[in-house]
C-alpha cells in the first residue's frame, strides 16, 4: 500500500474513545431509553456510540463516569444569563438599553461575558446550552446568540452568533417615558420600521445601517423575530404582524396562549413557555402551571426557558421550571424531550446538539436520580468531550 492510502484509511477510522459515560438509565433522546447503556466521546468531543453495557465495550484505560441517570446536555431556549450578571449591580447588567425603544442593531456578542459566576451555576445544575442576549422589556431590545456554558471567551462559547431579533409587546414595551405608550403605537412603530427594512433590502446602493441591515434579515426571512408576549389579544396581534410581512416569528412567554391555541397551531410559529413559576400578576395574569401540557396536547412545538429574573440571582433553574411543568401535566419524557432535542430543533442547532447520537457534541449530563426531582444532584456535566465540572450540584 502506499504511504497516501495508508494516510487516507488512518483519516477514515473514527477517533478512538477518550472518555466513556456508563449510566442505570440513558436517555439518548434518539430512541427508547437505554438501561445499563454506555456513552463513548471521541478525543475531538463527539459522540462515537451509544448502546447497551452487552453491545458497547469500554476500551481499557479509559476514563469512565458513572451515573443513575444520564441525559444530553440541557438547554436552556431563552435567557439573559452572561448579559444580565450575578452581581445586580449597574455595571454587569447588559440585556436591555432603555435609551430608544427600537436597537435591533444591538449585538448579544458583544456584551457577553462567559465568564460570569451566573454562566457556571446554571451549567452545573447540567445546562450546556444557551440562548441569551438582549431581554423583554423594549420594543425591540436587540439580538440573541447560542452559547455553551463554558469557555474563557465568547469566542470560545459561541454556537450562533446571531440568532433572533429579541422585541415585546404589551405593557414590556411602554415606554418609561415618551413612545410608545399604547398598544396601537407599538404594533405602528414596529410596522413602520420593517416597512423602512423592505425598502432598504430594495435599494441597489445605500449607506450601511446597521439597524436595517439586521432587519433585513427578519424580514427576509433569515433570522426569527422573538417576541415576548402574554395577553391573548397581544399573542394575535404578533401573529397577525407576522402574517403580514411573512415573518418567522418565535412567540416568547405566551402566557395566554391557553385562550388562543387553535390560532398558535395555525400560524405554525413555536412557543418558548414562560417560566413556570412565574409570578401572575399583569400581563401575566392568567398564566397556568399546565402551558406545556396544553401546547403538547395542541401539537405546538415547545420548549422552556429561565428567561430573566428581576433580583437576585437574576435567573431561574431551567431544570426546576421544567420538572413544575411535568408534574402538571406533561411528565417524564415530553419533559425531558422539550429540554434537550426539542429546544434544539426550536433553534435549529439540533443537527449538532440536543441527543447522544454518534456525531453530535458530547455534551452531557449525569444525575445521581430523576432530573426532575428536586432531591436529585446533578453529578457531573461534559461539555464536548471535557469534563466541566464532577461533584454534586
Amino acid at each position: 500500500m502506499t504511504r497516501a492510502f495508508l494516510l487516507l484509511a488512518a483519516l477514515a477510522l473514527p477517533a478512538a474513545a477518550q472518555l466513556a459515560v456508563r449510566g442505570e438509565t440513558v436517555y439518548t433522546m434518539d430512541g427508547a431509553p437505554i438501561a445499563n447503556g454506555v456513552v463513548l466521546v471521541t478525543a475531538s468531543g463527539t459522540i462515537e456510540r451509544v448502546g447497551p453495557a452487552a453491545q458497547v465495550a469500554i476500551p481499557a484505560g479509559v476514563r469512565t463516569l458513572t451515573a443513575k441517570v444520564v441525559t444530553p446536555g440541557l438547554i436552556d431556549a431563552h435567557a439573559t444569563a452572561g448579559l444580565s450578571g450575578i452581581l445586580n449591580q449597574p455595571h454587569d447588567q447588559d440585556q436591555l438599553e432603555r435609551s430608544a425603544p427600537i436597537q435591533a442593531e444591538l449585538r448579544a456578542v458583544d456584551a457577553y461575558n462567559p465568564r460570569d459566576e451566573l454562566v457556571t451555576y446554571l451549567r452545573n445544575y447540567g445546562i450546556t446550552t444557551l440562548h441569551t442576549g438582549h431581554g423583554p422589556g423594549a420594543l425591540i431590545s436587540g439580538q440573541t446568540m447560542i452559547v455553551k456554558t463554558w469557555g474563557n471567551s465568547v469566542e470560545d462559547a459561541t454556537v450562533e452568533p446571531a440568532a433572533m431579533i429579541a422585541a415585546s409587546l404589551g405593557n414590556l414595551a411602554r415606554a418609561q417615558s415618551g413612545s410608545p405608550g399604547t398598544r396601537a403605537k407599538m404594533i405602528a412603530m414596529l410596522r413602520a420600521e420593517l416597512i423602512k427594512a423592505r425598502e432598504y433590502a430594495a435599494k441597489k446602493e445605500k449607506p450601511r445601517d446597521l439597524r436595517m441591515e439586521a432587519l433585513v434579515e427578519v424580514i427576509e426571512g433569515k433570522r426569527p423575530l422573538l417576541v415576548t408576549v402574554h395577553r391573548a389579544n397581544d399573542i394575535l396581534t404578533a401573529l397577525r404582524l407576522g402574517k403580514e410581512f411573512s415573518l418567522k416569528l418565535v412567540l416568547d412567554g405566551a402566557a395566554e396562549a391557553h385562550a388562543v391555541l387553535p390560532e398558535i397551531k395555525a400560524s405554525g410559529n413555536p412557543v418558548i413557555v414562560h417560566p413556570t413559576m412565574a409570578r401572575p400578576s399583569g400581563d401575566m395574569e392568567n398564566l397556568t402551571l399546565e402551558m406545556a401540557a396544553k401546547l403538547k396536547e395542541a401539537g405546538i412545538p415547545f420548549a422552556f426557558q429561565s428567561g430573566f429574573e428581576g433580583y437576585v440571582p437574576k435567573t431561574r433553574v431551567l431544570l426546576f421550571e421544567a420538572a413544575l411543568a411535568a408534574a402538571h401535566g406533561l411528565g417524564k419524557d415530553a419533559t425531558l424531550e422539550a429540554l434537550t432535542i426539542g429546544a434544539a430543533r426550536l433553534l435549529g442547532i439540533d443537527n449538532r446538539l440536543g441527543s447522544l447520537t454518534p456525531g453530535k457534541h458530547a455534551d452531557i449530563a449525569l444525575y445521581d436520580g430523576d432530573p426532575l426531582e428536586y432531591t436529585t444532584h446533578c453529578t457531573a456535566v461534559i461539555g464536548q468531550g471535557q469534563v466541566l465540572f464532577e461533584g454534586a450540584q
